[in-house]
C-alpha cells in the first residue's frame, strides 16, 4: 500500500537521495490508505521521526473522522503526531469548515490549503459559460469537475466586486480571506509569472472587515466533498 511500512521507508530514502540532504523538515502522507493499518502507518512514521530523516510529519486530504483516528493512535502510543493539514480549502469550496478545520483547531494542527485560488476560478480565469481566459483553464478538466456549481462563480463575481472596492486583486483578496482564518498558517500557491508572487506576498498586508467576510461568504453553498481522493 502506498502507505505501508515499506513504501514511506523507500519514498523518504528516494526523497533525500533527490534532495541532496539527509533529513527533511514536513513529511507528509498523501491522503488515506485504506489497505494499510493506520498503526503501521503512524508506527512508520514516528520511526523516520526518530531516525532523524524527519522532523515532523503532517497529513493531506481526509475524512474529519479518519484524522481523528490517526491522531488518536499516535497520541495512544506516545508517538509523533501530525502537525499539519493539508486540505481542499478556498472560497468556493468550504466543507472543510465543518469538521476538519475544528478538528485542527483543537489539537492545535496547522492548515496549509490547497488551491486556495480554486485552481484560478478566484482569480477569474473562466467564466460560466465555459469561456477560458488563460491557457490553463482551456485545458484543466480537473477544475470543471471541482468547480462548476453556478454559486461558485456568483462567489467569484462578488470576490471581484469587494476586490475592486477595496482596489486590490481578487487574488489577493482570495488569499488574505484565508489568511484571515485562525487554522491556516499557510496557503499552497503555484506561480507561473512575478505577479502570483507579488499577489501571495501582498495579500499578507490585506485587512479583512468583519462585512467584507460576510459579503464573500453569504452566497456558499454545500459541495458534496471533493478532493480526497
Amino acid at each position: 500500500g502506498g502507505l505501508s511500512r515499506k513504501h514511506i521507508f523507500s519514498a523518504i530514502d528516494a526523497s533525500l537521495k533527490r534532495l541532496g540532504t539527509d533529513y527533511v523538515d514536513l513529511y507528509q502522507i498523501h491522503r488515506w490508505d485504506y489497505n494499510t493499518p493506520i498503526e503501521e502507518t503512524m508506527e512508520a512514521l514516528n520511526d523516520l521521526v526518530k531516525t532523524g530523516k524527519v522532523r515532523y510529519i503532517g497529513a493531506s486530504s481526509m475524512f474529519a473522522w479518519q484524522m481523528a483516528k490517526a491522531i488518536y493512535t499516535a497520541k495512544s502510543r506516545g508517538w509523533s503526531n501530525f502537525i499539519s493539514m493539508q486540505n481542499h480549502y478556498n472560497l468556493a469550496y468550504r466543507e472543510e469548515e465543518r469538521e476538519m478545520l475544528p478538528l485542527c483547531r483543537e489539537e492545535g494542527i496547522g492548515v496549509i490549503p490547497w488551491s486556495p485560488l480554486a485552481r484560478g476560478l478566484l482569480s477569474g480565469n473562466r467564466t460560466q459559460d465555459g469561456k477560458a481566459k488563460t491557457l490553463r483553464a482551456e485545458k484543466d478538466d480537473f477544475s470543471t469537475k471541482l468547480y462548476n456549481l453556478p454559486t461558485d462563480f456568483t462567489i467569484a463575481e462578488r470576490l471581484a466586486e469587494v476586490a475592486a472596492s477595496k482596489g486590490v486583486t481578487p487574488s489577493r483578496l482570495a488569499l488574505a480571506w484565508l489568511l484571515n482564518k485562525p487554522t491556516v498558517v499557510s496557503p499552497i500557491i503555484g506561480s507561473s509569472k512575478i505577479s502570483h508572487l507579488e499577489d501571495a506576498i501582498e495579500a499578507l498586508n490585506i485587512s479583512v472587515s468583519q462585512e467584507e467576510q460576510k459579503s464573500l461568504e453569504e452566497l456558499y453553498q454545500p459541495h458534496t466533498i471533493l478532493g480526497h481522493s
